[in-house]
């Protein structure tokens, strides 16, 4: 949802920096590495030491690396599937980082088993709402829907987090946590379903 209607508007802001990122022989690989490790670095460094607020700020820093690197292949005209593979996987490995370092501070010195719990389901569920996807495109099957996709995961988290990094009581995490976790599990159905019907549509006879 998120992706549908913010893309246009931070591909406009992004277009310039993709650019002179290319004209300085920077390539997308290039960026989607760097700003993987960064949000990695936020999410298992910033935030079990307990530095919600900073943590989101340089965690922010480095997300919208998603969007330079795609911008920055379009205008190489990259249609190889190389580029889409590696920000794919590289996605799971911040997703992963972002929701474990939330886990771990909360089961650690954040003393807040709930928000701990909740973090690691919701991890769970938005894993298994990208699974889906891939899984249905590698059998030719389109599954790109749902009410809970990665951007507004992402968002949701860093929003609420470095909220309560800023004093905010902790209970909205932890309503943003089930939400989304709830959100993913209704996605997961909507691609279940949607793959189904297209199976069924292609053979009938199933």
């Amino acid at each position: 949802m998120l992706n549908k209607y913010a893309r246009g508007f931070f591909t406009a802001v992004f277009t310039p920096l993709a650019t002179w990122l290319l004209r300085h022989r920077v390539t997308p690989d290039m960026v989607t590495i760097a700003g993987t490790l960064g949000v990695m670095i936020g999410g298992l460094v910033f935030y079990p030491l307990g530095e919600l607020f900073w943590g989101t700020i340089f965690i922010t820093a480095f997300i919208f690396s998603d969007v330079i690197d795609g911008i920055m292949a379009r205008q190489l005209d990259r249609k190889g599937s190389w580029g889409g593979f590696l920000d794919s996987t590289l996605d799971r490995f911040a997703d992963g980082a972002l929701f474990a370092g939330v886990a771990i501070w909360f089961f650690t010195g954040g003393g807040n088993d709930a928000i701990g719990i909740m973090a690691v389901l919701c991890l769970v569920a938005g894993m298994l709402v990208s699974y889906i996807r891939a899984k249905a495109e590698s059998l030719g099957f389109n599954a790109n829907v749902g009410i809970a996709e990665r951007a507004e995961r992402l968002v949701s988290l860093l929003v609420a987090t470095g909220l309560v990094g800023l004093g905010v009581p902790e209970v909205l995490l932890l309503v943003v946590l089930v939400l989304l976790t709830l959100a993913s599990c209704v996605t997961i159905g909507q691609r279940m379903h949607a793959v189904a019907k297209q199976a069924r549509t292609n053979n009938p006879a199933a």
